[in-house]
């Protein structure tokens, strides 16, 4: 089998209803972080790992995500005739070679598991990634680029892991693990959302490189936590049939852009990694911080 993994699904069918009224009229993939969607924070992570075609699994309502790939010609002339050469090569990274991307629906939201059941008939017999766009990790290399290193020496199926508070674990899916090798670790099981007892502190955020077989799990449609067709059962089926599922301790920051309050952290934290903001920021987040803590 090949392990070169040159494709990457993006589930965004969700309605991102923890940001209404705001994605009333937008995908929440497409709210910006400073000045870049969160979509676009993915594309370049899969870019940079050397991801080739991307598969996007939507659903109604996300026609401005579809025209954010697009070729604004229109703009880039205005740019090109204004001499803008930095803002038309900050334009033309958004742009994506046709054929480079595909879209496929899912019809009713049974899960991740089955958000990346739909894509099925794009994969061939190859490994493939998953990228979660609520999770943006500040990292470098960039996360999944450890992965496909990482990868490249232990085949199987990949999960990108990080350890929680264990009264958080309730909120992830969570590794049982057979081996600790340091960075990387031996899965021999997976649990959804545990309600107690988790099997460790290890918890699966959104970064992933799924064998081929995973598919064959997914094809199932076995319902899991929540009634939904969970991703994480069909990793931990991997397991079960003797094949290997490894985590990867990853190094870098991850933000849950899915919550409101890890948005706002996300962009302060990549507000202030910006050289022509730093300074500036900084000084408001000082000033405001005394303030509240007068008002104390």
């Amino acid at each position: 089998m090949n392990r070169k993994v040159t494709k990457a699904i993006f589930p965004v069918a969700g309605l991102g209803t923890r940001f209404l009224p705001a994605t009333k009229s937008i995908p929440k993939e497409i709210m910006t972080l400073v000045d870049r969607p969160l979509i676009q924070y993915a594309i370049d992570e899969a870019r940079a790992a050397g991801i080739e075609e991307f598969i996007f699994v939507t659903s109604r309502g996300k026609g401005a995500l579809e025209d954010y790939f697009d070729h604004a010609h229109e703009l880039e002339s205005s740019l090109k005739k204004s001499g803008k050469t930095e803002l038309l090569d900050i334009l033309r990274g958004t742009n994506m070679d046709s054929g480079a991307i595909a879209y496929v629906r899912q019809h009713k939201a049974l899960g991740l598991g089955h958000a990346v059941w739909c894509a099925r008939r794009l994969l061939g017999n190859e490994p493939v990634a998953v990228i979660l766009t609520d999770d943006v990790i500040m990292g470098e290399p960039p996360c999944l680029q450890q992965m496909i290193e990482a990868y490249k020496e232990t085949g199987g199926t990949m999960v990108a892991t990080m350890e929680v508070p264990a009264e958080k674990t309730k909120a992830y899916g969570v590794l049982d693990v057979a081996e600790d090798m340091g960075a990387i670790v031996r899965a021999k099981g997976m649990v959804e959302k545990p309600k107690e007892n988790p099997p460790s502190n290890l918890a699966v955020i959104g970064r992933y490189i799924l064998a081929p077989t995973v598919m064959d799990n997914l094809n199932k449609l076995k319902q899991g936590a929540g009634g939904e067709i969970q991703l994480t059962d069909a990793i931990a089926d991997e397991i079960e049939e003797g094949r290997d599922v490894f985590g990867l301790r990853f190094r870098g920051q991850r933000f849950d852009c899915g919550s409101k309050a890890g948005f706002l952290q996300a962009t302060v934290a990549f507000g202030l990694a910006r050289d022509e903001l730093k300074h500036e920021f900084a000084e408001y987040l000082s000033d405001i911080t005394a303030m509240y803590k007068a008002a104390e």
